[in-house]
């Protein structure tokens, strides 16, 4: 009898514990239709904003909604299914409406004295995790379109100066936004001025001949203003050939040529 009292106190203490975590914590049943939650504490009923009369016996895609990405849901069916562990952040659905971000692991549990598996769900509101991430990828694309500004100097001919330290990534991303603006502004020249970079590595050099391609198919043509020595020198020992590009040794060259041929 002392034992089953002890037992008693100890799930108590267990399930107070559980209700004052921060995360929600819900437990499903794959053996009833439609694998019902049948457990849900107290940090899921602040997360979602539903009372847990509202949450029992629901499967848990009723918090899904607008935005609600399909991918994330395929992950969770699948691993569901495969009664397999499972980690997504998915766009979900507060009761009144808002959307947040919900990083939510799910694990099977075996119980044997039941002698089948039950899921354990544990959700965490990440929307403020996600919105500073968001704000981060802006600035950064901010910063990136500030730093490498393409300037239309006259009918047909833009000029876009590459600046500071250069490695494969980013130019991959000027490269992006150049293909974009170039589709928009249907210049025939750009002109790519080179003598502001301080540092860079052969993906850079590979990357602006792949530009050069690029710029083939939109049906601009590429100039090289502003080559420095050590730019010749590495392009040379890769075997690229520099005379399939015009280059000049300013921006100032390059124009007056590329006036005069259009």
């Amino acid at each position: 009898m002392e034992d089953i009292v002890e037992e008693h106190i100890f799930n108590k203490l267990l399930e107070d514990a559980i209700d004052h975590t921060r995360v929600g914590v819900t437990i499903t049943d794959p053996g009833q239709p439609d694998n019902p939650i049948i457990y849900a504490n107290k940090g899921f009923e602040h997360i979602t904003g539903y009372h847990k009369s509202e949450i029992l016996g629901r499967n848990c895609r009723f918090l899904q909604g607008e935005g609600t990405q399909e991918e994330q849901i395929n992950q969770l069916r699948k691993a569901i299914s495969n009664e397999e562990s499972v980690a997504v952040t998915v766009l979900n659905h507060r009761k009144n409406g808002e959307p947040f971000w919900n990083e939510l692991h799910i694990d099977p549990v075996y119980v044997k004295e039941k002698g089948r598996y039950y899921f354990i769900g544990i959700q965490k509101d990440v929307s403020e995790k996600k919105k500073a991430e968001e704000d981060l990828l802006t600035s950064m694309n901010e910063i990136t379109a500030l730093s490498t500004p393409i300037v239309p100097l006259t009918d047909g001919i833009s000029v876009l100066p590459l600046i500071g330290n250069m490695d494969g990534d980013r130019l991959a991303l000027i490269s992006d936004r150049i293909a974009d603006k170039m589709a928009t502004l249907k210049h025939k020249k750009l002109i790519v001025e080179l003598s502001g970079l301080v540092d860079f590595d052969e993906e850079v050099i590979h990357g602006i001949y792949k530009l050069n391609d690029l710029l083939q198919l939109l049906g601009t043509d590429l100039v090289i203003a502003g080559i420095s020595p050590e730019f010749a020198m590495k392009s040379a020992r890769m075997g690229v050939n520099l005379g399939s590009i015009q280059s000049f040794s300013s921006v100032k060259d390059a124009l007056e040529k590329v006036q005069q041929n259009p």
